[in-house]
């Protein structure tokens, strides 16, 4: 088995799907603790169906570079998404669901009047699941990919602190002079990058597992903000890594084998903490 898995990095589309997830991984699991506590875990998945209409334009148009179609609009969908989701007559939730509806219903029917290839089903099954389309990527998404990353964690790392304050206190951080709609228009956008980064990996509707299982499997084990981000992050990266390995073995869709792997990987935090919260009750008693 060493020898087939060392004999297939030989090949630069693995090395190349192996990098990719490992930075799709990181940077949606430093978001995602942010989102879940926010309790707005599901505006990945508006947004993802988004990504999924702006994958249907682009297929329509015969763009090559899709990447570059998709994010203005999953950016700008982003931006309009907060800016409804803050109005009193449409509430978060709602908008979310307007907008994702909308825009999946939009796509899929732009690519069955407009087919850019015989196997529609095919094309929609890729774009929805990921399939293998991460061992498609070229050293151009590739570059993409990695400036792109960079970009989110800088976000992250350098605006950590205003990031903490949203997160828990909005009204506390505006009172001090935070300016909280500007953060929040900021990690929209971040989110937005995010998702189009992982349409390749997961897919448009497995895209939130990579959001929330990372958040909530650190939060069954830690409780402070800093701890829980970075036990989110190494969670995240160690799934996808064994994911897309298994996957290139095993010759299993690559999306679903990596979430797969964050829902064991969140089963055994919880187990851990179970037998964490037990051994502390028959210590007292």
């Amino acid at each position: 088995m060493l020898e087939k898995l060392v004999e297939y990095f030989e090949y630069p589309f693995v090395r190349y799907a192996l990098i990719v997830g490992v930075l799709i991984a990181l940077c949606s699991s430093l978001l995602g603790v942010t989102l879940v506590l926010k309790r707005f875990s599901f505006i990945g998945d508006g947004l993802s169906h988004v990504a999924f209409g702006g994958i249907a334009i682009a297929s329509v148009l015969n763009i090559s570079n899709q990447m570059l179609t998709v994010l203005p609009i999953t950016i700008i969908c982003a931006v309009l998404l907060l800016r409804t989701g803050q109005n009193t007559k449409i509430k978060g939730d709602a908008a979310i669901a307007m907008i994702s509806v909308g825009a999946l219903a939009f796509g899929y029917l732009l690519m069955n009047v407009f087919p850019s290839s015989s196997n529609i089903s095919g094309d929609v099954c890729t774009t929805l699941f990921g399939s293998t389309s991460i061992l498609t990527l070229t050293s151009k998404e590739l570059w993409l990919s990695v400036i792109l990353s960079i970009v989110v964690v800088l976000f992250f790392v350098f605006f950590y602190n205003r990031i903490f304050a949203v997160t828990f206190d909005e009204d506390f951080a505006k009172a001090t002079g935070v300016k909280t709609d500007t953060y929040n228009l900021l990690i929209a956008i971040v989110i937005a990058v995010i998702i189009v980064l992982s349409m390749k990996m997961v897919g448009s509707l497995l895209i939130t597992a990579l959001v929330i299982f990372p958040a909530l499997s650190a939060m069954r084990l830690f409780r402070d903000f800093r701890s829980v981000t970075i036990f989110s992050a190494v969670f995240s990266v160690i799934c996808a890594t064994l994911g897309i390995i298994i996957s290139i073995l095993w010759e299993t869709p690559t999306g679903a084998t990596v979430v797969v792997a964050d829902i064991l990987g969140f089963g055994l935090c919880c187990l851990i903490s179970s037998l964490g919260a037990g051994t502390k009750t028959a210590n007292k008693k």
